[in-house]
């Protein structure tokens, strides 16, 4: 007959050290989880968007003011689902634009803003981790709730790459674009870890700006034979592996992106601005006031209308053709880029908003707005029916007084 188990002093002994090592290292794992670094703070209910602003306002005061962090790239006041996306070092908030109220917050105390970006009803912000500003979390705008997250190896300094259909970031050395559920769907320039040789068509070049709509992907980059414009597709069968539709050569290692339509984009390459479609062809060709091009990696001030492509110089607001980018005109005295209500664009000017006839290009009338001090770069966005300046690093809401 067997002996039954017995429990020995050491046996006990052994239990214990093991309990004790477990809790300790699932204690080292909670407290250095990103997790524990991170709050968010949801809607308390759905958000629902107030009704756009339609027609253009006889006047405008300011109604509230919120934080927006000076990001590189990020020009124009984040707007999405009706909201205004207040933002600094570590905190990114939607803001309620008819009372100025937070609606939801996501603070990260571990990481620092990087990007941000909104598309699909979503806030896409991306965070400087260990290895770069790889670390990508979407929320939902209209409840705060989280979405998808992301993380990757990345540059340290990014800008923005955005449209309607893809979001993503571009640094000097890399870029990267994400569908919906954050999957990236090109990768383009260095690759760590390369599993397979001989993906990358354009290796070693430094990226100096891009710009994204629906299925095309336009990049400019120098390299050792040369400057380049290289148009490309925006979901290659392989994400490690670009799809060029052509490459064509620049002038000068200065030249950037300022426009991009469907299937055209156009640089500025000098004193001109030149737009080319995807088989290369050279559409249009237009001198303009130009602008400084800045250090890469770099992002245009650009935003849509529903007539004209936009881009903001510095000095004047140039207004492009929808499809093949002709410069139709270029409007003085821009503060930054503009919106559109009803029918006429909105353009920041010193002393207020001036409303222009996009039609002809002429300034109608200016609503003045008070700006106090400030004398730099203003640029507007629309939030339900509020107008939303961003001055440096503030948000300022805007609305009728009647």
């Amino acid at each position: 007959m067997s002996r039954p188990l017995r429990r020995t002093r050491g046996d006990l002994i052994a239990t214990a050290a093991i309990a004790a090592v477990s809790v300790a290292a699932v204690a080292g794992v909670w407290a250095t989880a990103p997790i524990r670094s991170s709050e968010l703070t949801p809607a308390d209910e759905e958000f629902v968007a107030s009704a756009p602003l339609e027609t253009v306002p006889a006047d405008l005061v300011e109604a509230w003011t919120a934080p927006a962090g000076e990001l590189p790239g990020v020009h124009r006041p984040v707007t999405i689902g009706g909201l205004a996306i207040a933002h600094d070092e570590h905190t990114v908030s939607a803001v309620d634009p008819a009372t100025g109220e937070t609606v939801w917050s996501y603070t990260r105390t571990d990481r620092e803003l990087c990007s941000l970006g909104a598309a699909w009803g979503r806030v896409v912000t991306t965070w400087r981790a260990s290895q770069g500003c790889g670390d990508v979390v979407s929320i939902d705008a209209a409840t705060g709730q989280y979405h998808r997250t992301r993380s990757s190896i990345a540059p340290d300094e990014v800008v923005p790459v955005t449209s309607n259909d893809r979001i993503g970031t571009l640094g000097t050395t890399r870029l990267e674009l994400w569908r919906s559920d954050l999957v990236r769907t090109v990768e383009y320039g260095a690759v760590e870890g390369v599993q397979e040789p001989n993906l990358q068509p354009h290796p070693g070049c430094e990226l100096s700006s891009a710009l994204t709509r629906s299925d095309l992907l336009a990049i400019t980059e120098t390299c050792a034979d040369g400057t380049w414009l290289r148009l490309q597709e925006t979901t290659p069968e392989d994400s490690r592996e670009p799809e060029i539709h052509v490459s064509v050569p620049l002038d000068s290692p200065d030249a950037r992106l300022v426009a991009v339509g469907e299937a055209s984009a156009a640089v500025l390459d000098g004193t001109a601005v030149t737009s080319y479609s995807t088989d290369g062809t050279q559409l249009h060709h237009s001198p303009v006031p130009g602008s400084p091009a800045g250090e890469p990696p770099v992002a245009p001030a650009t935003a849509d209308l529903p007539h004209h492509m936009t881009w903001h110089d510095g000095e004047n607001l140039v207004l492009f053709s929808p499809a093949e980018l002709q410069v139709q005109h270029v409007i003085d005295g821009a503060l930054g880029t503009g919106i559109s209500v009803g029918d006429r664009l909105l353009m920041p000017v010193a002393g207020g908003i001036a409303v222009v006839d996009w039609v002809t290009g002429e300034k109608e009338r200016t609503i003045p707005v008070d700006r106090g001090a400030w004398d730099g770069d203003v640029s507007l966005g629309l939030a339900g029916g509020t107008v939303v300046e961003k001055r440096g690093g503030e948000l300022h809401g805007l609305t009728a007084s009647g």
